[in-house]
């Protein structure tokens, strides 16, 4: 069951967006009475149940500002706890739930987020519900989920950094539209809606309404319905939760068939009225002309007033949000163009002329003012996918992946990419235990397994996947298949980390030989061997032969790559350690920030290797005594192998201890002039 009476115990994750957190530290109205629970839980099936105050707000505070939560308290904690979490922004309403309402109507007064003092919980229950149902039919408090790609080389750095988050969802989206499906992959997502809604008598009976009689057909029918599965898809597709998505991926794609069989034939000028927040809005000013996409399917109407209604009273509107209100362009016919369709005939809601414009679609921001009336108008333009500027390498990187039907393979290979090294390699592993032990993939499988043992620092299990489908291969393959020269080469980078330099580059050299007998010199294996080999020498001290190596790969792929690939990241970054060990500190940092660049704009924003580049421009304001712009790199690079790598992987520890040891030159210089 979907509810917790403390924090304390192991709640699971809410797979909707609203949840229902109810503080009772006086009358025990909820706590035992299930009947209460379930009446709550068919319009809000996340509850969580509290009789501390501390605790209540423990758990509020770890709650993802993404996520909203309608909050239930009685009188005796309200004035306690309610000044501190109002300002939260995963709060959405409060309700006070007090038999002396004209008592406490004058102090709620002062926050704008308490929706009503409520004496009866019949009435409680009935305001909740019908508050919700506002909230779903406008679908107002749902906050956008926006990626950007800002295509001018002078804007500034921080958003820049959302570039390479901009191509990664487009190519999620699309390997997950391409993905081979199951005959239980409906099945998967019912098992889980079912273990997600149970003791909520409502969404069971809509899930096994669901299980019996859905049908591709029907498929925007079920997207346009209050129910379960509007809320779960659409929280996975804003927070990218890959588990859930990739259940998901069968509706997906029947979503995209029935708007293509529907699109809109001629140009039409849509309008959309919301709420978003300050933060959001000031992203959006900060991207008039330039290049962003939604991640998620876009609700829109053709009448204007009705967007507007959408809106609501701006007057009563909470301090953070602001109301816009977007009109949106869309000419259907150019190649590339995501499909938009007038659904209306196909809707839950026939009498809404409601036109929905697909998933990861991109739109030229061209204008954003405030009109009289206080409200932002966002004028947009829908794009083709051949109009923005980073399409080249968009192209390239989806081809890597193949032009026909993806599998879990390349799926894993995608969130590699992305730096989700624990989702690939759970998916790697589903794919080993699906497959007969004979399989051609199987070693895939073991060679990527060991790929995401080695990204988390953890050699000794690299090293045995490795090996296991090295000896596989040796035994299938001839001695130059390709396969023998990845698996070569990624046994040198474990030996390399190893600090066991003479192995690493016995490893090195047999995949070089391999590679450029198979694709001659002019290939990007060819290149990054000769890279690896350059950072060999590198540890050895060997400037000048580690330079040349580096020269000749990045030469070669600079010949092969698009200019903003991300593989043109590493030997810029190589090259600029070379730099440095020589004392060229300027031109290391040259060299750091072409690598930085490139990073920002094609790799998520919080990969580790752009944690890398940032810990090595560090060092070097550290070697040019720039103190503080050092600390500040340090810390950022800090932050980012936090969030993708664990506490005991070395790159954590290596950069925590640069941090201390740029605090503690800090303090001593602070000493000194004292």
């Amino acid at each position: 069951m979907e509810m917790s009476k403390r924090s304390s115990q192991l709640t699971k994750s809410n797979l909707e967006i609203f949840s229902i957190v109810w503080l009772d530290t006086s009358v025990n109205l909820i706590q035992e009475n299930l009947d209460v629970q379930q009446r709550i839980r068919a319009t809000i099936n996340h509850l969580e149940i509290f009789s501390t105050r501390d605790e209540c707000e423990q758990y509020i505070r770890s709650v993802h500002f993404d996520d909203q939560i309608i909050f239930i308290v009685d009188r005796q904690s309200s004035q306690d706890i309610v000044p501190d979490i109002h300002q939260l922004p995963q709060i959405s309403s409060i309700y006070i739930y007090c038999l002396d309402k004209q008592k406490y109507d004058p102090w709620t007064k002062s926050f704008s987020k308490i929706k009503n003092v409520i004496a009866h919980v019949d009435e409680l229950i009935e305001q909740i519900q019908l508050d919700q149902i506002k909230r779903v039919h406008n679908r107002l408090n749902e906050t956008l989920s926006i990626d950007f790609f800002h295509a001018n080389e002078s804007s500034e750095q921080s958003s820049t950094t959302l570039n390479g988050q901009f191509i990664h969802s487009q190519l999620l989206i699309n390997c997950l539209l391409r993905m081979k499906l199951t005959i239980n992959d409906k099945n998967e997502l019912i098992s889980l809606c079912k273990e997600e809604y149970n003791g909520n008598p409502r969404q069971l009976s809509i899930v096994g309404e669901f299980e019996t009689n859905y049908s591709p057909d029907r498929a925007v029918w079920w997207y346009t319905r209050d129910s379960f599965l509007y809320k779960v898809f659409n929280k996975a597709l804003r927070t990218q939760n890959i588990d859930v998505l990739f259940l998901f991926r069968f509706f997906l794609r029947d979503l995209e068939l029935q708007l293509k069989q529907y699109k809109c034939s001629s140009t039409i000028r849509v309008y959309r009225g919301q709420l978003i927040s300050k933060n959001e809005l000031n992203k959006l000013k900060a991207s008039i002309g330039q290049f962003i996409s939604m991640n998620s399917f876009l609700s829109t109407t053709i009448d204007r007033d009705v967007a507007l209604f959408f809106i609501g009273d701006t007057h009563s509107l909470d301090d953070e949000l602001e109301p816009i209100l977007f009109e949106i362009d869309v000419d259907p016919r150019p190649d590339g163009t995501k499909p938009v369709a007038d659904i209306t005939s196909l809707s839950y809601f026939r009498a809404e002329q409601e036109v929905l414009i697909m998933l990861g679609s991109i739109f030229r921001l061209t204008d954003l003012h405030q009109d009289e009336n206080e409200i932002w108008i966002g004028q947009m333009t829908l794009c083709s996918d051949n109009d923005h500027h980073l399409n080249q390498v968009f192209e390239f990187m989806k081809d890597e992946y193949g032009t026909g039907e993806t599998d879990l393979l390349s799926f894993g290979h995608k969130l590699k990419d992305m730096g989700r090294f624990d989702d690939a390699g759970k998916y790697y592993r589903r794919l080993l235990n699906e497959l007969p032990c004979d399989h051609k993939d199987v070693p895939r499988c073991y060679h990527n397994l060991g790929n995401m043992a080695f990204q988390k620092g953890d050699y000794d299990s690299s090293l045995q996947w490795y090996n296991k489908s090295l000896e596989i291969w040796n035994r299938t393959l001839e001695a130059n298949d390709p396969l023998l020269a990845t698996s070569y080469n990624n046994i040198g980078l474990v030996y390399d980390d190893q600090n066991d330099s003479k192995k690493a580059l016995e490893m090195y050299e047999k995949a070089l030989q391999i590679w450029k007998q198979k694709f001659g010199e002019n290939h990007a294996n060819v290149a990054k061997c000769y890279n690896n080999i350059g950072v060999i020498y590198r540890k050895e001290k060997n400037y000048h032969t580690a330079l040349n190596y580096y020269q000749k790969a990045l030469t070669i792929l600079q010949k092969l790559l698009p200019v903003d690939h991300p593989d043109l990241g590493s030997p810029h970054s190589c090259i600029a350690n070379i730099y440095y060990y020589i004392g060229e500190y300027d031109l290391a940092l040259h060299y750091h920030e072409q690598a930085h660049r490139i990073k920002l704009k094609t790799l998520p924003s919080q990969h580790s290797s752009i944690a890398n580049t940032l810990e090595n421009i560090g060092l070097v304001y550290e070697y040019k005594a720039d103190l503080q712009r050092s600390l500040s790199y340090y810390k950022n690079a800090s932050d980012m192998f936090h969030h993708t790598l664990p506490s005991t992987h070395p790159s954590v520890i290596k950069v925590e201890q640069s941090v201390n040891r740029i605090l503690s030159k800090i303090a001593s210089e602070g000493a000194l002039h004292e």
